[in-house]
């Protein structure tokens, strides 16, 4: 590698240069919910359209996060696109420990018993199909069964560690 080929200095890989790497990159930002005793749920930037036949969705979870052993047996979860509106929703359930269902998130019972969250630009609820190790998180695969995309407003976006609106 030369200085002139904008390539710059290599690093060895470690979870802390995936992290910096990622920083870069702008997400979407979605709340995926899974009914259980509690509901549970949790922010994810890694939601990704897998398939359209059939319409298959893949998200990312820790095995240390506390909506794990709820995701680990769910049947259905739900996954929420959230709007630029919605960062302190964001916020609450990217929190570890907070009480994410509590006021003032208004949220209610959908098809197969899912949690969904109120004024979200899109919902599916998702039959889990797969559960894929990946290191220390597990990559779900689920089968769209319903949804609704008709909310108003903007995405929201996470990127160098905040959560950002779009800009023309």
């Amino acid at each position: 590698m030369t200085a002139s080929s904008g390539l710059g200095t290599a690093h060895l890989a470690t979870p802390e240069l995936l992290r910096s790497v990622f920083r870069r990159h702008a997400a979407g930002v979605a709340v995926i919910t899974a009914p259980g005793p509690r509901p549970v749920g949790f922010t994810a930037t890694s939601l990704t359209s897998v398939a359209a036949e059939p319409p298959v969705v893949s998200f990312g979870i820790g095995t240390g996060s506390s909506s794990w052993p709820v995701v680990a047996e769910a049947e259905y979860v739900g996954v929420h696109i959230l709007g630029e509106h919605q960062r302190e929703l964001a916020g609450t359930f990217a929190r570890s420990g907070a009480d994410r269902f509590a006021p003032p998130t208004r949220w209610r019972t959908g098809p197969e018993g899912v949690p969904l969250l109120d004024g979200v630009l899109a919902w599916l609820v998702c039959r889990v199909v797969a559960r894929v190790p990946a290191g220390d998180h597990r990559i779900v695969l689920a089968e769209a069964v319903a949804g609704d995309p008709a909310g108003a407003g903007r995405p929201l976006l996470y990127h160098q560690g905040r959560f950002n609106g779009l800009r023309d």
